[in-house]
This record gives C-alpha cells, sequence and structure tokens, in this order.
C-alpha cells in the first residue's frame, strides 16, 4: 500500500487516484499524524442490471420466434 503525505497529495492527487484504483487503496498522512486511506467506490449493481419488458408472450412463442429468426 502507498502512503502520500498531505502535501504530496496536493501535487499528485491523479497519482494517488490512479494507485487506489490499481491496489484498492492508497493512504494520506497527514502532519498530525493522522491517516486517512482513500479507496474507489464500487458501484453495487452491475451495468448488465436492467429491468425486464413482459412482452405477454408464452415461452413456446417466445421460443418460435427465435427458431424464425435463425433460419435467415
Amino acid at each position: 500500500m502507498t502512503t502520500f503525505t498531505d502535501d504530496q497529495v496536493r501535487q499528485r492527487l491523479d497519482d494517488l487516484l490512479r494507485i487506489a484504483r490499481s491496489q484498492g487503496e492508497a493512504r494520506i498522512k497527514v502532519p498530525d499524524g493522522q491517516e486517512y486511506t482513500e479507496r474507489p467506490l464500487c458501484p453495487d449493481d452491475s451495468p448488465f442490471d436492467i429491468a425486464g419488458v413482459s412482452l405477454g408472450l408464452t415461452r413456446q412463442e417466445f421460443v418460435g420466434f427465435v427458431h424464425e429468426s435463425r433460419e435467415w
């Protein structure tokens, strides 16, 4: 894990964020001795989570449309 001083953070914020993203976190140490952790936020949702659409079709109708589209 990489630790930055507060002066380094002011000068190299882009480096701190890049390291936090690649390593999972980066630490910031301030003059009074306290340390802080910077971590990227991970979205809880997958970009592939989408709401379903009810088409009012039976399974057989849907499968029939798929088979029909593959006959081309």
